[in-house]
C-alpha cells in the first residue's frame, strides 16, 4: 500500500493495556502494525476511526506471543493475507501455524519493509523469544520498548536517538504492593521478566533525556496497577514544561494519529 498522499511519518495507537495491544506506524511508501491484540471486529472499528482500513496493512510486526499482543493477527491475517513478522520462538509459542505467510525475523537482525528500516531488539521478559521494534522512516527513528521486566545496557544502547518513543508504564509500585493480585502474579508483574514500572520508565528516559523526542507514549498501563495520572506526573518533570509531547495510551483509545515533523 502506499502512502504517497503524504510525506509524514505519523503514528497512533489502537489501544494499550494487559486488554489488548495494537501500534500503527505510516510512512511515505508503507503502513504496518505491531502486534494485534484486540480481537478483529473491536480492531478494525478502531482501524476506521483512524480512517484505516485492514487491507491498507503492508504487514503486521510481532513482539512476542502472549494474548495481549496476538489476539486478533491469525484472523486478520487469514481474511486480508496480510503477512506476519515475527521470531521462531513467537511463532512456536503463539502456535501460529495456521498463518499461511509468516515472515520470520532474527533477534538483533534488521529488515526492511518498503522505505521503513525496522531493527529488532532482544528484551528481557518472560516470553519464548521476545523483542522491540526500532523503526526508521527517512530521518525519523520510532522506538516501541513495552514488556520489558528491566533495563539493560544494550536497551539503553539501542534505544538512543528517538524520536518518537512508545514507553511502558505499566504498573505504580505502590499500587501494584497494595492492589488485588495475588502474591505469584505481583512478583511476576514486579520481576525482572514482567513489566516496567513507572519510576523505570522515568529513569530511563531521563538516561536518554528529552531534547529530540517529537512525541512520547506512556504504554501499557495497567488498569489495575496504574492510573494515567501517575504516569503522565512520573514524566512531566523531564519535558522542559513541552507537556503537549506526552500522551497516554489507553486501552479503549490509545492515541489519535501523531505526526512528526
Amino acid at each position: 500500500m502506499s502512502l504517497s498522499d503524504t510525506t509524514a511519518t505519523r503514528i497512533a495507537s489502537l489501544g494499550s493495556g494487559s486488554k489488548g495491544n495494537a501500534t500503527l506506524i505510516a510512512s511515505r511508501e508503507a503502513l504496518i502494525m505491531v502486534d494485534c491484540g484486540l480481537g478483529i471486529r473491536d480492531a478494525t472499528a478502531r482501524m476506521a476511526r483512524l480512517g484505516i482500513a485492514p487491507d491498507a496493512l503492508d504487514a503486521i510486526l510481532l513482539t512476542h506471543e502472549h494474548g495481549d499482543h496476538i489476539r486478533g493477527v491469525k484472523s486478520l491475517a487469514r481474511r486480508y493475507d496480510i503477512p506476519i513478522y515475527g521470531t521462531a520462538g513467537t511463532w512456536l509459542g503463539g502456535k501460529l501455524e495456521p498463518i499461511s505467510d509468516y515472515r520470520f525475523i532474527v533477534p538483533e537482525k534488521p529488515f526492511s519493509i518498503a522505505d521503513l528500516d525496522i531493527d529488532p531488539v532482544t528484551v528481557p521478559h518472560d516470553a519464548r523469544e521476545p523483542v522491540q521494534f526500532v523503526v526508521t522512516a527517512g530521518q525519523h527513528r520510532i522506538g516501541l520498548l513495552t514488556d520489558l521486566g528491566h533495563v539493560t545496557p544494550h536497551i539503553r544502547q539501542r534505544f538512543t536517538g528517538c524520536d518518537a518513543l512508545f514507553l511502558e508504564c505499566n504498573h505504580d509500585l505502590r499500587m501494584l504492593a497494595e492492589g488485588p493480585y495475588p502474591f505469584v502474579l505481583k512478583r511476576r508483574v514486579g520481576g525482572d521478566w514482567g513489566h516496567l514500572a513507572n519510576t523505570q520508565a522515568k529513569e530511563l528516559l531521563a538516561f536518554w533525556g528529552t531534547d529530540r523526542l517529537q512525541h512520547i507514549v506512556a504504554s501499557h498501563l495497567s488498569d489495575k496497577n496504574n492510573l494515567p495520572e501517575l504516569a503522565f506526573d512520573a514524566l512531566r518533570p523531564l519535558l522542559d514544561g513541552a507537556e503537549e509531547r506526552l500522551h497516554i495510551s489507553t486501552q479503549t483509545h490509545g492515541i489519535e494519529w501523531q505526526t512528526l515533523s
